[in-house]
Order: C-alpha cells, then structure tokens, then sequence
C-alpha cells in the first residue's frame, strides 16, 4: 500500500501510516540486507494530550514571538540558535520543542530555509531551534571538521540551549526532538546516547552513529527514526573508512532498544520505503526509511549543493519524523 504525499489528505494521511495492519517482510533495501525491517510505526496520540511539564519561562518567562535569533554564552564560548515561534504560542501554554540541526558547513539559518520545516511548526504548533555550530560542524564522533577536532562538547551545548530556551520561553520539557542533516544527523544520534534524558525521539538524516557503538548507553530506549538515499556518496549506506554502515548503526539501535516484532512496511511511494521494528522496550521503535538512489539531501527537499546527488519529492521527511514525534513524550 503506498501512501502518496500528492493522494491523501495530512489528516487521513496520518491516520493510515499510523493505523493500518501492514505487511511482514525480509529486508532488503539495494545494498542493505539486513536481518530486520523498519517504519514509522503505529503511533499513540495520547502523548499529545498526556501531562506535560512546563519550563521555567511558562511562569515569568519573558520571549517575544517575533524573536528570531539568541545569543547566550556555554562554556567559554559565545553561542547562537535560529528560533521560530509559532503563531499558537501564547507564553503560557507548553509547546514541544524540536532541534533541527545543520550539516557540516551549513549553518542555523541555512537548516532553516533547507528543511522548510517551519510550516510545519506553524501547522501543527510546536516551536523549532536550529543550533550554530562552531565554525559550522558538530562534534557527532566521527565527523566533522573542527567541533570534532578539538571535542566541543557539543552534548552539552545542546543541554544548555534546552535551558537557555525553557528559561526564556514555554516548552514542555517531556516532548524535546532532535533531528539533523548529515554532521547535524550524527550528533542526533548522539544526543540519543548521552542526553535521552531530555530527548524524547530522534530523526537522523544521512548520517550514522558516530561514535563507537559500545560506548552509546542511552538511560532510557530512544524512539528513531533514520531517513537514507542508497545514492548517498558522502555518507555511504554500506558504510566507509570513517563511519559505520546504515545497516549496523540501525542494528545498534534495535539491540538498545530491546525490539522483538519482525517488521511492518509503513510507507511506500515511488522509490521511498519506511519499515519498523517496534515492539520495543518503552514503546521506543526503530525506523528506517530508504530512498532509493537519493544522494545526500533532506528527503521533500530540493538539494542544498550541487553536487550531493539526486533529490527526491518520493518521500516527505518533515511530515513523517513529525508523525514519530507527535506521538512519543518523555517518560
């Protein structure tokens, strides 16, 4: 069953990729041949109505909706996010939060206008922070440049933007995303390691785990799902000299997670496949979604260089993380 974009509307789109019985099958996305499958999976919107925990600034909290840039200090370091507030916000009432982070040489601005991602934010209101790095990189482990280099600590710097924002705006602190392009993917995948604790779900693209499996202890399972075009020629799927392979940073985390189900094919249009593994500890399933022959580019989006490869319209990445988000909170 495919779930076109162009065939449904979001509303009914989003009620069959959450609920419709899908088919079990063997994994084989071209060079993949993995020994389980993933999706998005079934989602419960309970958690979109299940207690929420406030931020310090839903109380005297003094953030001007029209704010589009902060400046705060971490560390020794002068830091910044681009900020977009949704016109639901109302200073009062807990908005999630989503990390959408930049990839390498990119910067907050350039994942702003890349991702489109704030009509979502508009549609469904939640609020969107997209981080500067420092001299445009993340330290994600195994890539890039000199945040990598010299280990900024970029965990923490993440940590306290959380503060920084819930000080100054209304976020609920149970529903805090991370997603990221490429180097911005990498250190999503860490925040799920070293920060479960105030992340609740993850959306990677084009990138990997990239620091060394056996050292990524998550205190609780992670919700993911991992967004990846086989034409990717920077972040290969089947792995490089420097990061691990799709298939194996994927498998890492269906072992973290504790998942037991075989898997359910969720989305299929054109070249795109999403499947899941759930069944999971803590609800927290496991997604993959492949593009086939897509290079290295933000699934929905055109691509930002010339030469990353093929774009692809098959799948939209925004609505289908948002999907994965909107139904999973901290515990």
């Amino acid at each position: 069953m495919a779930f076109g974009t162009n065939k449904y509307s979001h509303s009914l789109r989003a009620s069959v990729l959450r609920c419709v019985p899908m088919m079990r099958i063997p994994i084989v996305f071209g060079v993949l041949s993995l020994s389980m499958a993933f999706a998005v999976a079934c989602g419960d919107d309970s958690a979109t109505t299940a207690g929420q925990q406030a931020s310090l600034g839903c109380v005297d909290g003094s953030l001007d909706p029209s704010v589009n840039h902060v400046d705060f200090s971490h560390d020794v370091d002068e830091r910044s996010y681009e900020l977009h507030i949704p016109p639901a916000y109302d200073g009062q009432t807990p908005l999630p939060l989503v990390l959408s982070f930049l990839g390498f040489t990119s910067s907050g601005l350039g994942q702003q206008v890349s991702t489109q991602m704030d009509a979502l934010a508009d549609r469904e209101g939640f609020i969107f922070a997209y981080p500067n790095g420092i001299a445009n990189s993340w330290n994600g482990g195994a890539c890039c440049g000199r945040a990598a280099d010299e280990g900024i600590d970029d965990v923490g710097f993440a940590r306290a933007l959380i503060v920084d924002l819930g000080e100054r705006g209304c976020i609920d602190e149970r529903r805090i995303y991370a997603t990221g392009m490429s180097n911005g993917g990498f250190l999503s995948h860490r925040l799920a390691c070293e920060a479960a604790d105030v992340i609740a779900a993850v959306a990677p693209v084009a990138s990997v785990l990239g620091i060394p499996s056996a050292d990524c202890e998550p205190s609780r399972p992670v919700p993911l799902v991992h967004f990846h075009g086989t034409g990717d020629l920077l972040v290969p799927v089947e792995g490089s000299d420097t990061a691990t392979s799709v298939a194996d940073s994927t498998q890492g985390w269906i072992d973290r997670n504790g998942c037991g189900a075989e898997a359910r094919r969720t989305y299929e249009e054109g070249l795109a496949t999403c499947e899941t593994v759930d069944d999971c500890d803590g609800d927290a399933s496991v997604s993959l979604c492949i593009i086939e022959g897509a290079g290295h580019c933000w699934p929905g989006q055109p691509c930002r260089l010339d030469g990353l490869g093929e774009a692809t319209t098959d799948i939209d990445a925004n609505e289908v993380m948002w999907e994965l988000f909107r139904s999973v909170s901290l515990p």
